[in-house]
């Protein structure tokens, strides 16, 4: 179990403190949405949470296959949805791998990625196109 204590600080700003580090964060809420936004939204954390965690899990396949993925990088787009409930509709997910592989590492990576829990957690109803780019 991880703890995170949240404190509502005004003006739709929010700190986060993980626990078992004591890092801080702060979210704000976006302009579009009576924010500041001079901060990640919580919708921000959530595509962030997704990029960082893919990466993640591809690094410790690529560890296990003795590849250095340094360089590696992850543009995520996230698009509100436009009707109904405000929610995320889509994150789209680029990766852009600097090593150069051959054809079964990189379908080790790709299903490593997939199998990111942030992933498998969000509603199905989130759109999320991945693309991967090769050295």
């Amino acid at each position: 179990m991880v703890e995170i204590n949240i404190l509502y600080k005004g003006e739709l700003r929010c700190t986060a403190v993980h626990q078992p580090s004591g890092t801080a964060l702060i979210t704000d809420a976006p302009i579009d949405n009576h924010g500041k936004g001079e901060s990640f939204s919580p919708t921000d954390l959530v595509a962030t949470a997704l990029g960082t965690c893919m990466l993640t899990i591809m690094g410790i396949s690529a560890q296990a296959m003795h590849i250095d993925l340094s360089g590696t990088k992850v543009v995520v787009r996230k698009e509100m949805a436009t009707k109904s409930t405000r929610r995320i509709g889509t994150l789209a997910v680029t990766i852009s791998v600097q090593a150069t592989l051959e054809e079964n590492q990189k379908q080790k990576l790709i299903t490593a990625a997939m199998a990111c829990p942030v992933h498998h957690s969000l509603h199905p109803d989130v759109q999320m196109p991945i693309e991967f780019n090769w050295a």
